[in-house]
């Protein structure tokens, strides 16, 4: 569960701390519990309010979605089918990947971009990518494009806010629900839209 709080995170962590988590959630077996969207949101925030230089870190967190993306392809082209035979642990929930392969089946090479702003799935995307042999040609151009769109969107909106609603961080809980919502919603619409 996304049960870790963004904001005691950024303050713990620091500006480091924010890309090395981009990172692992990114494509690293154990990222899919870190709150991405909400993290980035909140770093938008904090940089209104002048924590951070959001220049830096707009392209500090696009190179770390890029590059976890890409290990986590990496990762799934090396273990290969037999990940899909990986019992449960602390670091690894069977049930995301299972859901990141039926995503890839349904969305094909759009699954990297669209991923992106899927809780859970967009860990296990590119490595299912990788199990499925997609193109690195194919797969690195989906992923610059999502590991770029994605970080820019979030920390925007959160900039963003920080401007108009000052008090933001103190309904940080609605607002992640929020993101959550508007982030499957469209995935919603799509199967519901393929299925009639």
């Amino acid at each position: 569960m996304h049960y870790l709080d963004p904001v005691l995170i950024i303050k713990t962590v620091g500006l480091i701390g924010i890309f090395a988590i981009v990172f692992a959630e990114s494509g690293l077996f154990f990222g899919f519990f870190f709150p991405g969207d909400s993290l980035l949101f909140t770093a938008g925030l904090f940089a209104h309010a002048g924590f951070f230089n959001l220049e830096v870190l707009i392209i500090g967190c696009i190179i770390a979605a890029i590059l976890g993306d890409s290990v986590g392809y990496f990762t799934g082209s090396k273990m290969g089918p037999k990940i899909f035979n990986k019992e449960n642990s602390f670091f690894f929930k069977k049930k995301y990947l299972l859901e990141a392969q039926e995503f890839y089946v349904k969305y094909g090479k759009k699954t990297i971009v669209l991923a992106r702003f899927v809780p859970f799935v967009r860990t296990f995307a590119p490595i299912v990518a990788g199990v499925g042999k997609m193109s690195y040609k194919t797969f690195i151009s989906y992923n610059i494009i999502s590991g770029i769109i994605w970080p820019i969107l979030m920390i925007s909106v959160g900039y963003f806010v920080g401007g108009v609603f000052p008090q933001a961080e103190h309904y940080l809980i609605f607002i992640t629900i929020a993101i959550i919502v508007v982030s499957v919603v469209p995935i919603i619409f799509q199967i519901l839209k393929k299925r009639s």
